[in-house]
C-alpha cells in the first residue's frame, strides 16, 4: 500500500484495511484547479494537512466543489520534498478517539505544493487568475511579525521596504508583491484568511501587508492606488477567524500500527528546522474553525463542512472563551505542574485526580463566571468537552513539556484577561484560589526542579534568563519571605495583565510558593492542600 494516485485505483486493498479513500476524480480535481484556482494556502504543516484540507476533502467528496488547494510553503521548504513530493502530495489523516479506534483518510484535496523560494513567476499566475477566492495561512503568529523583540525591523523586511524585488525575500513582502500584481490585473477582489491561533489573527495579516503596502507607496515603488485596494474590504479582506484542534507531532504508535497494515512510506522525519513530519498526520476528532463571513470574491461552501461563518464580534467572543477560559489555561496548568510532577504525557496527568480537579475547579470555579459568551457555541459544553474527552484522550501524544514553551508570553491572555474581567465586575481578586496557585507552580517551575527535587530542562522562552535570574537564589527548603525576590516578577503587569501587588493576591501567591518550595514532595502535598477532593 503506497501512498500514491497509482496504487490508490487498487481500490479494495486500501478499503478492506479500513482506509478512507477520495470520492472523487483526484486527476480531473487537479487539471481543474491548476486551471483556474480558487483557493491558495501558505503553511503546508500538519495542522493544514490535518484541518483545512480535509475540510476542501469533505466539499470534494459530496461534490459541493469541483477544486482543490494549492499549498505553498514558506518556513520549512523540506516538507514539500519530503512529505508532499514523494506521495503525488496526498496525505493520510489518522483521527485517534478515546475509545482507542482509529478512522483513517486519504486525503487528496491538495492538488499542488510549492515552495516559495524562486516560485514567484508560478505563485503571481495563481494570485492573478480572477478565479481565485481566498489566500489562507497556518504560519504561527511569528509568521506576522516584521520587527524583533526591540521593535526593529527584521533586514530582510527592510531590504523588501526599500525595492520592490521580482523575488522578496520576507513572506509578508512575497505577499504583499502578489497582492500588488493583483491590483494591477484589475483590482481583482480576494480574502486573506489567517487560521492560526491567535487572537484578533486578521488583523495581524492585515497589518503586516498595509505596513508594505504604505512603505512602497511613500517611496513610489508601486502605484498610489495599491493602498486604497488593501484598504478597501470590499476588495480585499482580511478576516478573523478561531481555529481549534490538537494535531501533535505524528506518533511511533500510529507508524507502528500503519505498517502493520501494510502501509508504506510512514517513516518519520525531523527536518533541519526542526520539524516532525510523515505521509501522515495523526489529530484528534474534535475541531473548531470559525470565520468571519468576509469574501469579496465568494468562497468555498464551508460550512457544509462544519466551519462556522459569523461576524467579526462573534469571532472574536470565540476565541476568548477558548483562549482565556475554556481550554488554553487549563493546558498550560497541566504543562507546568505536569513537569513538576514528571509527566511527559497530557492524558496521564489527567488520570491525577488532583491536577484533574485542578482544572475543573480552575475552570469551572474562577472561569466560567466571567466568560465571554459566543451564543454560538454554549462554554459549558465546550469546556466539559476539553476536560472530559479531548485532554484525557491516550491517543494523542501531546506532552506538558510541549505546551510550556512561551508560558511568560500566554500568561497575559490566558490568565490576564480573566483577572481584569473580575477587576471590571468589581470582584475581589484575593477570593481566587486555583489561578493564584497556578502561578505559584509556574514560579517555582523557574526554578528547574521537579517535586523529587531533580533538575530538568526548562521548555523555551523569550523571558527564561531574565526570569530564572530571579529565582536563581531560591533552594528547595529555603523559608520565606519571599517577597523582594518575587516582586519584579509579580508587579510585572505585562506578564498577568496586571500589577498583582495592587489588587491583593500577590500576597497569596507568595504564601504558595513558600509551601511548594519547602522540600522534596511539597509539590504534592501543596496540591493536596489547596484541591479539596
Amino acid at each position: 500500500m503506497k501512498l500514491s494516485i497509482h496504487d490508490l485505483k487498487n481500490k479494495q486493498v486500501w478499503q478492506k484495511r479500513g482506509y478512507e479513500l477520495p470520492a472523487f476524480d483526484v486527476e480531473a480535481v487537479r487539471e481543474r484547479t491548476l486551471k483556474e484556482p480558487i483557493w491558495l494556502h501558505f503553511g503546508a504543516g500538519n495542522i493544514f494537512r490535518a484541518f483545512p484540507a480535509v475540510l476542501q476533502q469533505t466539499l470534494l467528496d459530496k461534490g459541493f466543489c469541483d477544486k482543490g488547494i494549492i499549498v505553498c510553503e514558506s518556513f520549512d521548504e523540506e516538507i514539500i520534498e519530503k512529505a508532499y513530493a514523494p506521495f503525488d502530495n496526498l496525505s493520510l489523516l489518522v483521527t485517534l478517539k478515546a475509545d482507542g479506534s482509529m478512522d483513517k483518510k486519504v486525503v487528496a484535496s491538495v492538488v499542488h505544493a510549492i515552495p516559495a523560494k524562486d516560485h514567484m513567476d508560478e505563485l503571481e499566475r495563481i494570485f492573478t487568475s480572477p478565479s481565485l477566492q481566498m489566500v489562507s495561512f497556518t504560519i504561527t503568529e511569528k509568521g506576522y511579525s516584521l520587527t524583533d523583540s526591540k521593535g526593529e525591523y527584521y533586514p530582510d523586511v527592510l531590504s523588501d521596504f526599500e525595492n520592490l524585488p521580482e523575488e522578496p525575500k520576507s513572506l509578508m513582502g512575497k505577499v504583499a508583491a502578489l497582492c500588488y500584481k493583483r491590483y494591477l490585473a484589475g483590482k481583482l477582489p480576494v480574502a486573506l484568511v489567517s487560521m492560526d491561533n491567535c487572537s484578533h489573527n486578521g488583523t495581524k495579516l492585515c497589518n503586516a501587508v498595509r505596513t508594505f503596502a504604505d512603505n512602497w507607496v511613500k517611496r513610489g515603488l508601486v502605484d498610489a492606488g495599491f493602498a486604497d485596494y488593501i484598504n478597501n474590504p470590499r476588495l480585499v479582506s482580511f478576516p478573523w477567524s478561531m481555529i481549534d484542534k490538537i494535531t501533535p507531532r505524528p506518533s511511533e504508535r500510529v507508524k507502528a500500527v500503519l505498517e502493520a497494515d501494510g502501509f508504506e512510506g510512514a517513516d518519520i522525519i525531523r527536518t533541519a528546522k526542526n520539524t516532525y513530519i510523515s505521509s501522515f498526520v495523526n489529530a484528534e476528532q474534535t475541531e473548531y474553525l470559525v470565520i468571519e463571513d468576509s469574501f469579496p470574491n465568494s468562497r468555498p461552501p464551508l460550512e457544509k463542512a462544519g466551519v462556522i461563518f459569523t461576524d467579526r464580534e462573534t469571532v472574536d467572543k470565540v476565541e476568548k472563551m477558548k483562549v482565556c477560559t475554556c481550554l488554553n489555561p487549563l493546558h498550560t496548568i497541566l504543562a507546568v505542574y505536569g513537569c513538576l510532577l514528571g509527566y511527559t504525557s497530557i492524558s496521564e496527568e489527567m488520570k491525577d485526580k488532583h491536577l484533574k480537579t485542578f482544572i475543573q475547579k480552575a475552570g469551572y470555579e474562577e472561569g466560567l463566571p466571567v466568560v465571554v459568551d459566543p451564543g454560538i457555541i454554549r462554554p459549558e459544553d465546550f469546556i466539559n468537552e476539553v476536560i472530559e474527552k479531548r485532554l484525557p484522550n491516550p491517543f494523542l501524544p501531546d506532552t506538558p513539556q510541549r505546551i510550556a514553551c512561551d508560558t511568560s508570553q500566554k500568561i497575559p491572555v490566558r490568565f490576564g484577561e480573566t483577572l481584569k474581567a473580575y477587576i471590571a465586575y468589581g470582584k475581589d481578586l484575593s477570593t481566587l484560589t486555583y489561578i493564584p496557585l497556578f502561578f505559584a507552580g509556574w514560579l517555582r517551575y523557574l526554578m528547574g526542579v521537579d517535586d523529587e527535587g531533580n533538575p530538568f530542562t526548562l521548555s523555551p522562552d523569550p523571558m527564561l534568563e531574565v526570569l530564572q535570574g530571579y529565582v536563581k537564589e531560591i533552594s528547595l527548603g529555603d523559608r520565606g519571605p519571599f517577597t523582594e525576590i518575587l516582586r519584579p516578577i509579580l508587579s510585572d503587569s505585562k506578564i498577568f495583565g496586571v500589577n498583582l501587588y495592587e489588587y491583593g493576591i500577590a500576597s497569596k501567591v507568595e504564601g504558595m510558593f513558600e509551601e511548594l518550595v519547602a522540600g522534596k514532595g511539597a509539590v504534592r502535598k501543596t496540591l493536596e492542600k489547596y484541591i479539596n477532593i
